[in-house]
């Protein structure tokens, strides 16, 4: 910070002890150092605020470049499947009125604007409310009706 050699020290000291004499020196010495202490965490906590905003900033920058190539990823890969669902068809039938995208691929899911872990989630529950209960299978059911009558 300051280039404050011994020389300067003592001059400081000598011309303190003159003007506030022996008796205020300490006193006015451990004060000055008070301020001088919280000056410098001051600087030091504004330091670090700035730097920390700085940081956040760059962040944002960053996750809105990464946002923006999703989103044109996102909307390329769109493009590409609308355009595949369009040219499926190559009738001139087809061509000249166009079926809706529900009607030309009926194995397309119902909710295809829900979110993918919404749609995952149907369609496990969809595989489980199509598979047999284990209390409707014959093996259990037998097995059951012989601790019944063991009974």
């Amino acid at each position: 910070m300051f280039d404050i050699g011994f020389l300067e020290l003592l001059i400081i000291g000598v011309v303190g002890l003159l003007v506030l004499g022996p008796e205020r020196l300490p006193k006015a010495a451990r004060t000055a150092g008070l301020w001088i202490g919280k000056i410098k965490r001051t600087v030091s906590n504004m330091q670090r605020e700035i730097n920390s905003q700085l940081e956040a900033e760059e962040l944002r920058q960053k996750l809105e470049e990464h946002q923006k190539k999703l989103d044109s990823g996102f909307d390329k890969t769109r493009k590409d499947v609308e355009n595949f669902i369009g040219g499926s068809g190559s009738s001139d039938a087809n061509k000249a009125s166009p079926q809706p995208a529900s009607d030309r691929n009926t194995n397309a899911p119902k909710n295809i604007d829900a979110p993918l872990d919404q749609r995952m989630d149907q369609e496990e529950r969809d595989q489980v409310s199509h598979e047999p209960s284990a209390s409707s299978s014959p093996d259990i059911a037998n097995a059951n009706d012989k601790d019944a009558k063991s009974r």
